[in-house]
């Protein structure tokens, strides 16, 4: 199977969104990344798809979010969400994804990303609890499930806070 990763196009909308709303059972991650294209600090560089046969088979997001403390503020990415079609699952599409989207990210100067996802599946990327870096979330998950990676050495060494991100994504939950 020939897989071709790269960065999304205003051809591949739909079919972003397609995966996406089957992918989660629900139109709200669709939505969610519709209405971050909107806003200024969106890069199609971090919206990464995953195509065979002229078709979109998975699809992941790389979004600028702050960390806040006190009067400091830190950007960073999160990773969210990942997609991919159910057919194509388990052929290490979604590895291909996240390992291109954290190549572009520090291509592009990021030094670090979080995640709220499996535990068991990102911690072969290099994630580790958020909490080693004193990260916090604006909304309880399960400790396990926070996750973060340095992309350049040492980043989250003095960030710490609280993670600010935008309202689309608490418009989507």
């Amino acid at each position: 199977m020939n897989i071709t990763i790269r960065s999304e196009s205003k051809n591949d909308y739909n079919q972003i969104r397609k995966i996406n709303d089957l992918a989660f059972g629900q139109e709200n991650e669709g939505k969610l990344i519709d209405s971050l294209r909107e806003k200024s600090d969106f890069s199609n560089l971090l919206s990464i798809v995953a195509e065979t046969n002229d078709e979109i088979v998975g699809h992941i997001l790389f979004y600028p979010i702050k960390i806040k403390n006190d009067d400091l503020e830190h950007t960073i990415l999160s990773l969210a969400p990942m997609a991919v079609q159910t057919e194509y699952q388990n052929k290490g599409i979604g590895s291909r994804l996240v390992k291109k989207g954290l190549e572009i990210a520090k291509e592009l100067g990021f030094a670090a990303v979080i995640v709220v996802g499996h535990p068991k599946y990102y911690p072969r990327f290099g994630f580790r609890s958020a909490k080693n870096w004193n990260l916090k979330l604006p909304f309880d998950v399960p400790e396990d499930v926070f996750l973060a990676l340095e992309l350049k050495e040492n980043a989250l060494k003095n960030i710490s806070g609280i993670v600010n991100f935008p309202k689309e994504y608490f418009d989507a939950m």
